[in-house]
């Protein structure tokens, strides 16, 4: 890779990642507040409705971005506007079939889910299909551009309007006496309607013209990657979804409030928040390696595609080991800290669990983006369905029948974690095949050590203090990056990529 090359691809690699820290930031602050204004009931109820919603609208998003993106990357100069225009126009008609099917399907799926009561949020909520099938692909061609600036700020202000979205909207629905998670709803899909109305103005939406891309050959590439993400989704949606389903009936068994069934998704989802962090900011190592992967393979350069995939692993697997050092050694504190004691006693020790499962899960994603970036679909899907049937078998057979009790999300925990771990393996299996290329075992294995040493730093030298779990929060990836300079995982080469980076 050139220096330039180097240089521009690392400015917008630390712009994507910078709007993704942003992003992440942004949702600490969503998620302290929206407890806050709807109870941890309520809270607990609304991530219901954006869990099972998620599963359809986040696929969405991922395959119109890698879709758009892959076709904007191979088509010919003198057709792209052409090319722009006619994928823009598929897509905003597959959104409102998406939008229509979800709204009318909302009554049933919220049965199935042990959550009838969340049943309008859920219909409302259906509106994002349409309005996302036609902002994602925009987003999609500034990526295939690698307009990464522009792909950070829309990620920017679709975060912050998102957010004061569903804040402002339970808060005005309580208000006037209507349910929380419904207002928080109509907030979301106005916020999103916002950002897509800008979206269109700055991008653009290409020019009528001739194209030689055809329907078929879209629908093809469009469709496994549709079926990748709805798999990824299920996997990444599952343990809560089918919590929820079990809480429910654990509840309606005892005959206890169904309050209290919500409450422990509530505090599972304060568990997810922190679990989640790895995989919400290498999305931004996944929007630079797309293209750059796609780009090698219509070469057919090997030596490129294979320089790509240990880089990206490297670095992925360097960031996420900094982050569940803090999230293993530090629960349930973190807990504690933001959602308080009821959520902390009832997640604390899921939370230590999920942080090395869903650790796995952030590398599980970087592995299936470069599955699909190689073409090779059908593999990236595979996977992802075993580990969702792995996912779904271990959660029926371990937290079933458990009590209404932190139990149950230990178990969740368990089973999650445990499915998260294998996919993963064979995941990196495959890339391996289909690349040729994968992180060292050594910078696996120091990497690990780190980690581990890091987590223990922070879970026994900091005393209890809701002050000193910031402290320790800080400290312990400077430890973490202490102890791979240490064991030279990180050397003068890696600072030497960060000064090109910066280099004007």
């Amino acid at each position: 890779m050139s220096e330039d090359t180097t240089r521009s691809t690392g400015r917008g690699g630390l712009a994507v990642a910078g709007a993704k820290i942003y992003f992440i930031l942004l949702g600490l602050v969503q998620q302290i507040a929206l407890p806050r204004v709807l109870g941890l009931d309520g809270y607990g109820a609304l991530s219901r409705v954006l869990s099972i919603s998620s599963i359809t609208y986040n696929p969405i998003t991922t395959m119109s971005i890698q879709a758009v993106s892959r076709t904007v990357v191979q088509s010919p100069a003198e057709e792209l506007p052409a090319t722009i225009r006619r994928v823009l126009t598929w897509h905003a008609l597959f959104g409102v079939v998406a939008a229509a099917v979800f709204a009318g399907c909302s009554p049933l799926i919220a049965q199935v889910a042990g959550a009838g009561h969340v049943e309008t949020p859920l219909r409302i909520l259906g509106a994002i299909l349409f309005v996302y099938s036609l902002y994602t692909p925009l987003i999609g061609v500034a990526n295939g551009q690698k307009r990464f600036v522009v792909q950070a700020g829309f990620d920017v202000m679709s975060a912050t309007l998102r957010t004061l979205g569903l804040v402002m909207g339970a808060y005005v629905a309580q208000r006037m006496s209507y349910g929380g998670p419904t207002g928080s709803a109509v907030g979301f899909v106005i916020s999103a309607t916002v950002v897509l109305f800008i979206a269109a103005s700055l991008i653009g939406s290409g020019k009528s013209g001739d194209a030689s891309l055809g329907l078929g050959s879209y629908v093809k590439l469009a469709w496994r990657l549709l079926a990748g993400q709805i798999l990824l989704n299920l996997l990444f949606q599952a343990d809560l979804t089918l919590l929820g389903r079990f809480a429910s009936q654990a509840a309606q068994a005892a005959g206890a409030p169904l309050a209290r069934a919500d409450a422990l998704v509530g505090a599972y989802r304060a568990t997810q928040l922190f679990s989640f962090l790895p995989y919400q900011i290498l999305i931004a190592i996944t929007f630079i390696l797309f293209p750059m992967l796609a780009g090698a393979a219509k070469e057919r350069d090997t030596a490129a595609i294979a320089r790509y995939v240990q880089t990206g692993l490297r670095l992925s697997l360097i960031i996420v080991g900094g982050m569940v050092s803090v999230t293993l050694g530090l629960a349930p504190r973190l807990l504690d800290l933001l959602f308080g004691a009821d959520a902390a006693l009832l997640g604390g020790r899921a939370l230590s669990l999920l942080s090395l499962g869903f650790g796995a899960f952030a590398i599980f994603g970087i592995l299936t983006t470069v599955l699909n970036s190689l073409g090779r679909e059908r593999d990236s899907m595979r996977v992802t369905g075993f580990a969702v049937s792995v996912v779904a078998a271990l959660c029926f057979s371990r937290a079933h029948d458990a009590p209404l009790s932190e139990d149950m999300l230990w178990l969740t925990a368990q089973a999650t974690s445990t499915g998260l771990l294998a996919a993963t393996a064979i995941a990196a299996v495959l890339v391996y095949r289909a690349a040729g290329a994968l992180v060292s075992p050594w910078s696996l294995l120091r990497t690990l050590v780190s980690l581990g040493a890091a987590a223990l730093f922070a879970r026994l030298l900091f005393p209890p203090g809701k002050l000193l779990t910031l402290v320790a929060a800080g400290i312990t990836p400077c430890v973490y990056l202490l102890l791979l300079v240490l064991t030279r995982e990180l050397t003068r080469a890696d600072l030497e990529i960060v000064r090109k980076v910066a280099r004007r």
